[in-house]
């Protein structure tokens, strides 16, 4: 599942000397010459790649001889083909996969370390087999530096005098029962500062929608983190008068985020949005700088705009997909990871910072609106149905289209579909029935998949077209 990110970063690091050196070096850099951004770029793929040849089996078979130096050469690598590798994969032999996927199996472990060394969260399976993916101390520390230290205060004042959030009541909006990301990195800042947890929760927007709006209300967040389509929901009903909080900023990822969205949205609520980008492989990919454009932080991370057969796409241009390079992450090395994300490299910006600007093509899934037995509206996230359908229907390769008002087509393309959509159909016209929705028909059928559409991710929830 994509992620939100924004109210994860944690204000006292562990190890603490760690994270101090890496929240030195990221302010540092922050203000670096594109030279100095590249000496740290070449340092920290070299010892990526001499740590993934010496401690994982699959890259010391695909590296070979290869010099760090020569990046374009290292064939890239795929999601599929790692999962099915994983032992090969990881550089630690502890971490085996079964036992990963049993601890996550558990909701209450959510926000724990793994052995309580490690960090871990599942990905989603909107380009595949779903990943998982692990973190040591060392890579989280890079996170949370780059959260913390690279986003442009909305408010600088309030900043200045709370730098670290400690007045804010911060909302989550989002999937909170599964290992992903952003709940994982909630929950382990909830438990690494309990002092905090009160003033830092998160919200399912799996409940119906008057619980949700009930349980915010309650909360009065003063931040608000969440997708863009969820913003956009809450966004509706703060204007038709149904939802009375007033968060001073709003944080959003995970989607795409369009400018009359991002219009709707402030003014329904009347303060500024900040939009992220990150990715389960790794977290904090890029945050907007003061004009609100997102700068890649590159002196942690490689991405290459390719195409389709994995060529570099002249600067400017977008590419088909997007290889991606963690250097933080030594335990399950990405490089050259294919990331389905579309990226285009833009031209310096304004606001003089060396950090590389760049473009998301993101998720294109649209909200539903389909009709109760009474004819009244009622919207639906096309997140909360696809984490529906994969976690609790148990499908990945699905698309779910709207055939009208009370009206859906399931269509599964995945091995052993005939058997899975009873399961898929079943969990969906359960979560129907919570929002109000009993009686909607689902279809269900199988076949060859659509063509993906422009974010390189085929689209899995589809609304009616407007008329």
């Amino acid at each position: 599942m994509p992620e939100a990110r924004g109210i994860t970063v944690s204000t006292f690091f562990d190890p603490a000397w760690q994270a101090a050196s890496v929240a030195l070096d990221v302010l540092a850099a922050a203000q670096a010459a594109p030279a100095a951004l590249a000496a740290r770029r070449r340092m920290r793929l070299h010892a990526l790649v001499e740590s993934a040849r010496r401690g994982s089996a699959l890259y010391r078979q695909r590296l070979g001889g290869l010099d760090a130096r020569a990046l374009e050469r290292i064939e890239p690598v795929g999601k599929d083909e790692l999962m099915s590798r994983f032992a090969d994969w990881v550089t630690d032999p502890v971490l085996e996969l079964d036992a990963l996927q049993a601890f996550m199996a558990d909701p209450a472990r959510i926000g724990m370390p793994f052995r309580d060394r490690w960090w871990v969260w599942e990905s989603s399976g909107s380009s595949g087999r779903p990943g998982v993916f692990v973190q040591d101390a060392a890579a989280m520390a890079v996170y949370d530096a780059l959260e913390l230290l690279r986003r442009t205060p909305l408010d600088p004042l309030r900043r200045w005098f709370d730098p670290w959030y400690q007045a804010e009541r911060s909302a989550f909006v989002g999937a909170t029962d599964g290992h992903f990301a952003s709940i994982v990195s909630l929950q382990r800042l909830r438990r690494l500062q309990p002092w905090l947890a009160p003033r830092l929760q998160a919200f399912s927007f799996l409940q119906p929608l008057a619980a949700l709006r009930a349980q915010l209300e309650a909360f009065a967040p003063t931040l608000l983190a969440t997708y863009p389509s969820a913003a956009l929901l809450l966004a509706e009903e703060r204007a038709a008068g149904r939802l009375a909080i007033a968060p001073r900023e709003i944080w959003t990822g995970g989607e795409a985020l369009s400018p009359p969205m991002r219009s709707q949205i402030e003014q329904a609520f009347g303060c500024p949005l900040a939009n992220s980008y990150g990715a389960s492989e790794f977290l904090a990919l890029a945050a907007p700088c003061r004009h609100g454009v997102l700068h890649l932080n590159s002196d942690w991370v490689i991405l290459e705009p390719v195409d389709a057969q994995d060529r570099p796409v002249p600067p400017g241009e977008s590419g088909a997909a997007t290889l991606l390079t963690n250097l933080a992450n030594h335990v399950q090395p990405l490089i050259r990871y294919r990331l389905g994300d579309r990226v285009r490299l833009l031209p310096p910006c304004d606001c003089g910072s060396a950090l590389p600007a760049l473009e998301v093509v993101g998720r294109v899934d649209d909200s539903l609106v389909l009709h109760d037995a009474g004819g009244h509206p009622v919207r639906l996230l096309p997140l909360a149905l696809t984490t529906v359908l994969e976690e609790q229907g148990g499908v990945l390769d699905f698309q779910l289209v709207q055939r009208g008002a009370r009206a859906l087509a399931l269509w599964v393309a995945e091995p052993g579909a005939t058997a899975a959509l009873p399961r898929a159909c079943t969990a969906l016209r359960a979560y129907l029935r919570t929002q109000g929705l009993a009686g909607v028909r689902v279809q269900a059928q199988h076949g060859p998949p659509p063509p993906p559409g422009r974010s390189g991710k085929r689209a899995r929830v589809l609304a009616l077209p407007s008329a």
